[in-house]
Formats: C-alpha cells, structure tokens, sequence
C-alpha cells in the first residue's frame, strides 16, 4: 500500500523535555488523569475537510499545500484521501474523525451521482475503519458551498433547495448510521440573513424546526441513536446567524420542542466570533445540560473571521477541560480539530505538527484542570462567595419562600450592606501558578 507521508512514523510520547517536532510532549495517551485515560478523556478527532480537502487557498490566494496526491482527480482523488486519512490518524494515534458528504466524494453532476459517488468511498472508509479500528465521531452534510444553497439551505427561500437539502441529510445520516457514528451534526453554512429587507424570519425559523424535526423522525425510522448536535456559529458567513450562540440556539430549541433531541458542538473560534469566551459557551452548555461536542481550535483575535487555526492557548485549553470534567466527560462526543495549517505551513510534515500541538495543548490543559478541581481552589472560593444563600434570606429565596414584600420588609432592617471582594485578579494569578508548575 502506498504510503503518504514518507519518512514520519508512528508519533511516539517522548516527554516535557524533548525537542522533537514529531514527538507528543504532553499528550501521553493511556496515562491516567481524574481516573482516566488521557485518551477517552479527549476522544480526538481528525477533521476530513481541513485536513484533507484544504489546498491552503484563501481569499486572496491560490492553494499551497504540498500533497503526493494532488495531482489525482475526481473519484480517484477522493480515494487516495481515504489512505492518507488514514494513514494519519494512525500514526498520530487519534481514534476518530468527523467528516462532511462533500469532503469525502465528489458531487458529481447531478442528485444520483452525488448519492453513487459517495457510496462508492463509504464502502473504502468502513474497510479502513475495520483494519485499523478508528471509529467516527460524527457526519454532517455541506449544506453551503453550492450556489442551490446562496440563500441558506433548510431556511432557503426556495422549496426546492429545502429539499435538496433534506436529500443530502437523508443520506448523510445513513453514512453516519452505517459507520457506526456517534453523532451527527447540523451545518451552520447559511442558515441566516443577510438583510430583513427581503427576508421572513418568522417563516426561516419554522422551516428550520421542521427541518430539525424530520431529520430526527428519519433517524428513528432507521434506527440511528446517535447524539444530535447544532454548532453555534456567529458570522460564518451571513450578517446574522439563527445559531449565533448557545443561549440563542437554547432559546430556539425549547420554542420548537427541541431541547430534549439537540445538544451543541461548541467551537473555540465561534465562541470569540460571538464576543464570548471559550469557556463562556461550554460553560453556558453545560449548565444547561446541552454540551455535546467540541471543535477544538482557535482564531486570531485581530481578524474578524473564523481563522480556524491549530489551538496553542493553554489557559483556554486549561479552562475547556476544566469544564469538561465539570461535565463528568464529553462523549459520545468528542475533541474534533476543526483546525487547519497556516497557508504558510504547506510541508507534509506540519500536518503532524500542527496535530501535535494541539493534542499536547489539550493534554496538558486536562492536566491543569484536574489539579484545579482537585484542590478546589476556584470550586471553594465560589462556593463561599455565595454561602449568604445557604442560610437566612437568602435560603428563602433559593427555597422560593421570599416574595418582595417579605424581601422589602427584611431590606428596611438590613439596608447597611457588607460587600466583599470578588479577588478577580487572585483568583487569575492562582490559574497562572497552575499552568507554568512543572
């Protein structure tokens, strides 16, 4: 069998101290952290459409990416694909991947070619899938990139791209079903507005719900059980996106009674996109009972865009795992790198060191976030800060026995109020002192 990637074997744990490039220094994958291993903690996933489908074009410029099978074309490009997929997570080590349709088939020129062409690569992947082990985390359809899709696809002015669209999910559940998918999960793409002048948002809505609705209604016809995730996304790419953020995707699910079918995929740039923190969305998901999933990447704070790069920020990754294990876990989700290199990293190499880097980020975030929890450093300082409703008053209004007039009446003979200090910036340096201990 040909080999891709000539010359980089399997990605080996070699410690804090080694200078390899082609080493894990973190990311020891059966080492046990908060009675697990690192690896099930994690649940890593390759990307099929950054990693494999990305030439390192942008807006302004052609594609750089240096792969032995980019002269290939057609189905016989998409077959080379799934080798050197492959043959990636096998040498990183990574036990699942996500993928759209349209990363692992050409569309084709008509419904019917798309449906042949993909059939045709499903039966590769689920031959790789049995000789290597490697699991899929998620599918998903594009439901965007086609013009069919300009004006957004389930919220598409035109019935007929609604039903392309139903088309495609149809049978990217089925792929999903048939690889034995954990998940599937609902595109962001177009699903917005770029002016009310010619939109009905009321009508985007509903369709969306119905969508949503007979997406889940198929899946229980066919037996697939897999975990349902939306992604949150602010700007990618319309003015206005229905799936902004996790409270606006809540609110969206508990009107068209969704709550109990949807739960999110959380992306580390979208957060940012939509002024949030990282740990902001996987916080807000998580006390709402609708954390699912993650993208683990980051974006550059300077530009306005989803950069989608390779995560290398420890305290974000720190704060991702903290809350993760808050979750008690993240499966049948899992840590997906919706990462993609540099247009300037275009070697074959920098595809495992771009892996790498994210995977000992994460690594060593969990780390971190075991050892907070354990000590409860940010665990008692909140639990004290807020000790006042534990007793008096302020149990009566946690138990629901205060009402404003008992309030108004306790507040006449209370009106000298002790304030304490929130130790913001403690509390930060005691975060720091976690992440830079050897």
């Amino acid at each position: 069998m040909k080999e891709y990637f000539e010359g980089i074997g399997k990605i080996a744990y070699e410690g804090p101290d080694s200078t390899n490039t082609l080493a894990f220094k973190y990311y020891d994958a059966n080492k046990v952290v908060a009675g697990k291993p690192m690896k099930d903690h994690m649940r890593f996933a390759m990307s099929y459409w950054h990693t494999m489908t990305g030439g390192g074009n942008d807006p302004f410029g052609l594609p750089t990416m240096e792969r032995s099978y980019n002269e290939l074309e057609g189905m016989e490009l998409s077959k080379a694909r799934v080798d050197a997929a492959f043959e990636i997570m096998t040498k990183l080590g990574i036990e699942f991947f996500c993928f759209h349709d349209l990363d692992i088939a050409p569309e084709g020129d008509s419904l019917q070619e798309k449906l042949d062409n993909l059939d045709v690569i499903v039966e590769l992947i689920e031959a790789k899938m049995k000789d290597t082990g490697i699991k899929c985390l998620w599918g998903t359809t594009n439901g965007f990139s086609n013009p069919r899709f300009m004006h957004g696809a389930s919220t598409s002015p035109n019935a007929d791209s609604f039903a392309f669209a139903a088309a495609q999910v149809k049978k990217a559940i089925e792929i999903t079903h048939r690889l034995g998918g954990e998940n599937y999960v609902f595109w962001g793409g177009r699903e917005g507005y770029e002016t009310l002048l010619n939109t009905d948002v009321a009508l985007e809505n509903d369709n969306f719900a119905r969508f949503l609705h007979m997406a889940k209604d198929y899946a229980n016809k066919i037996g697939f059980t897999g975990q349902f995730l939306i992604e949150p996304k602010p700007k990618e790419p319309t003015k206005h996106q229905y799936d902004f953020d996790t409270m606006t995707v809540l609110g969206f699910l508990r009107k068209y009674d969704l709550q109990d079918v949807i739960k999110m995929n959380i992306e580390a740039n979208h957060a940012t996109l939509a002024g949030h923190t990282f740990q902001h969305e996987l916080l807000m998901s998580r006390i709402n009972g609708v954390l699912g999933s993650i993208d683990a990447n980051q974006g550059d704070m300077l530009l306005g865009w989803d950069t989608d790069q390779f995560p290398t920020n420890i305290y974000d990754a720190t704060m991702c795992m903290y809350e993760v294990l808050k979750n008690d876990g993240i499966a049948p989700g899992g840590l997906n790198f919706d990462a993609k290199l540099r247009r300037g990293s275009f070697k074959p190499d920098d595809i495992f060191i771009g892996y790498i880097a994210g995977m000992d980020t994460f690594a060593r975030g969990l780390e971190i976030a075991a050892k907070l929890l354990e000590d409860r450093v940010l665990e008692d300082f909140v639990q004290n800060r807020y000790r006042s409703y534990n007793e008096g008053v302020g149990k009566d209004i946690v138990d629901g026995k205060a009402d404003f007039e008992s309030l108004a009446a306790y507040a006449l003979k209370h009106d000298h109020i002790e304030m304490e200090s929130g130790r913001q910036e403690m509390l930060e340096d005691i975060v720091n002192r976690y992440i830079h201990r050897a």
